[in-house]
């Protein structure tokens, strides 16, 4: 059953797209503004994002980019503006699809199923990841579960792919602007951006960047993870 985020802030059109969501079988969230739809995606998996631009804290063209930062679900537009040029710089901002209002549910379903339908087909011409294990980390990406010591660990969708994608580099130093294109899918950023997600994987990994266990970060270089060192008397 796909899961949709509808980002709208008219009541009226965000009530109609629930209502005809929910009865076509989506599992739906709703939220009216930029800053919430940010958070949402942070801490919920979605199958797709609907995306109004005349949002009333931050225009959508602009939440499009900080969307994109944090994750690669798919996003279709909706809005009343129909100028080609900035429907062409959304798109190549990473929106998947477009649609200019008045549009009938039918069809934004059907483009929809149709993104679905990419991404799905793209994920399936991909093996199965295998289970990686550094030291006392096991992480599951087919699962999309990470233990530590046994213990499940509660990670955001953006921590959990930044986790493992070092995880598959095990002791190897990868390059911040490999970080952003390999699991942000941009070629260019902040790096306050991968900074912030390091500081919230350590706090739930039970470590600092004063005193690194896993995650360890060369200034200049880039990040790696390793397991930790054995402590004095322990064997390796």
């Amino acid at each position: 059953m796909p899961s949709v985020l509808v980002v709208e802030d008219d009541q009226f059109v965000r009530s109609a797209l629930i209502r005809h969501l929910t009865e076509a079988s989506h599992t739906v969230r709703s939220v009216g503004t930029a800053l919430e739809a940010l958070r949402e995606v942070a801490h919920f998996r979605f199958d797709v994002v609907v995306l109004d631009l005349g949002l009333p804290d931050l225009d959508g063209a602009e939440a499009l980019k900080m969307l994109r930062s944090i994750t690669d679900v798919p996003v279709i537009i909706a809005t009343a503006r129909d100028d080609e040029a900035e429907i062409v710089r959304l798109l190549n901002d990473g929106a998947d699809d477009y649609l200019t209002k008045p549009f009938s549910v039918e069809h934004l379903s059907a483009r929809m199923a149709a993104v679905l339908r990419r991404t799905r087909g793209a994920d399936a011409r991909v093996p199965p990841p295998r289970v990686l294990q550094v030291g006392g980390l096991v992480i599951d990406p087919l699962r999309r579960q990470a233990d530590l010591d046994g213990t499940a660990l509660d990670l955001t969708r953006r921590e959990f792919d930044l986790l493992t994608f070092l995880a598959g580099r095990p002791g190897v130093v990868v390059p911040r602007r490999e970080l952003l294109a390999e699991v942000w899918k941009q070629s260019y950023g902040d790096d306050q951006t991968i900074d912030v997600h390091l500081s919230w994987l350590r706090r739930k990994l039970g470590e600092t960047a004063a005193r690194p266990r896993y995650l360890h970060t060369l200034r200049g270089v880039g990040v790696k993870l390793e397991p930790p060192a054995a402590a004095p008397g322990q064997p390796a």
